[in-house]
């Protein structure tokens, strides 16, 4: 008989996207967000949410533990099963 094991992503994968380019794609830890109700993580496995960003720092935390930060206007941001799409404005 044969068994076949499924590979299950240890990380999340998160998009960054403005009007003028893509700033960040690829696997991670974890995301810190400036919410409009406050700021907010999103971890591995989070519930699926749709939620308007304010103006502030997006805080990644990529698979290898380094932190890049990203300042934004506002924006949107929609994660669902691990995959975390941002759309920015700039400052």
């Amino acid at each position: 008989m044969y068994l076949r094991l499924k590979s299950y992503n240890l990380h999340m994968f998160l998009e960054i996207i403005t009007v003028e380019k893509k700033l960040f794609s690829g696997d991670v830890k974890l995301v810190k967000l400036p919410g409009s109700k406050g700021s907010f993580e999103i971890l591995k496995n989070h519930a699926a949410i749709i939620s308007t960003l304010d103006k502030g720092k997006i805080k990644v935390v990529k698979t290898d533990g380094e932190q890049e930060f990203y300042d934004i206007a506002s924006g949107v941001i929609e994660a669902t099963n691990n995959n975390i799409v941002v759309l920015a404005e700039m400052v």
